[in-house]
């Protein structure tokens, strides 16, 4: 497997040009099971000694969409720790999309969460792909997760009971989208943006997604990700996923619903969490409004503010 890095002084050099980017940037490499060794880069900002909020993102972000909630988190009290995907940010890349599995994302992060950085009874706080990526860590890995913040984002469930079809093909609101990323000549992730915003990003916006990818092969993570969305009923996640949904069919720990009413991605996800996961029940769940998919640039501040009314002082 070949693996695309980006060096230590290419990432101080992108993160200098970026103004609001966090402090406490850094690389921690990661035993990556059947594949060699990866680099993922993270913020780890905070007390040291503090409880732990485990920040998560999907695509196209990287750890750059959490900046404003990173802040507000440590002034909070709490140890944040935000890491870039494998794929996505300044980590490690591997270089072909075939590399990339749902299975492998969610090893990739337990190597790191808990292999590396030891951590035990974290609030996560999960958007998009980091959803899946984030409840299959907290379901497979007892003592891990305390508390759940979920937002714009679901975990796939099919009943694995109901026969596959004849002719297996993917259908959907994303299949076309597939293709197109898989066939485009050069795919660039941060034009998803005013797609799935409802107000104009701004050039500095745009610039903090892009920074990562000066050359287009960086981009092969977040091309991959839209390859692995749960078009198609053999999609290789659902076993797994189903086992994560027996797990939170029992899971009595805090979960909280942050969604906003213009998401045009994941805009039900909140549906089956609040239904299906007893630690869901009376909870203050919320649907803001004025925001899409990324919540956290449309409005930053009401997220935020909702976020941190929830997690509460870290004393």
């Amino acid at each position: 497997m070949e693996i695309l890095r980006t060096t230590e002084a290419v990432a101080a050099e992108i993160l200098d040009g970026i103004a609001d980017y966090p402090t406490g940037s850094r690389f921690v490499t990661i035993p990556a099971g059947d594949v060699q060794d990866l680099r993922m880069h993270l913020v780890d900002a905070g007390d040291a000694d503090a409880p732990v909020v485990v920040f998560l993102h999907g695509n196209p972000s990287w750890s750059y969409i959490w900046r404003h909630q990173i802040a507000a988190a440590v002034a909070a009290g709490y140890r944040v720790i935000a890491p870039d995907l494998v794929g996505m940010g300044l980590s490690d890349k591997p270089s072909e999309m075939s590399d990339y599995t749902v299975a492998r994302h969610v090893e990739w992060m337990r190597a790191l969460l808990v292999d590396r950085l030891a951590l035990s009874g974290a609030t996560f706080v999960l958007h998009d792909w980091g959803g899946i990526i984030g409840m299959r860590l907290a379901a497979e890995n007892p003592g891990l997760v305390e508390r759940l913040v979920i937002s714009n984002t679901g975990l796939p469930w099919r009943d694995l009971a109901e026969p596959l079809p004849d002719v297996i093909e993917a259908t959907g609101p994303f299949a076309d989208f597939q293709e197109f990323a898989r066939t485009t000549l050069e795919w660039q992730p941060w034009a998803m943006l005013p797609m799935t915003m409802v107000t104009e990003p701004s050039g500095d916006v745009v610039h903090g997604y892009r920074a990562p990818y000066p050359d287009p092969s960086l981009t092969i993570g977040s091309r991959a990700f839209t390859q692995l969305l749960p078009t198609r009923p053999d999609n290789p996640m659902y076993p797994a996923c189903n086992a994560a949904w027996d797990v939170f069919e029992g899971w009595t720990q805090p979960v909280l619903t942050i969604f906003s009413d213009q998401d045009i991605v994941s805009p039900d996800g909140w549906k089956p969490i609040v239904a299906r996961i007893p630690g869901a029940q009376d909870q203050p769940h919320v649907i803001l409004e004025g925001g899409g998919h990324f919540l956290q640039e449309d409005i930053g501040e009401a997220y935020t503010d909702a976020l941190t009314a929830w997690l509460g002082p870290a004393s």
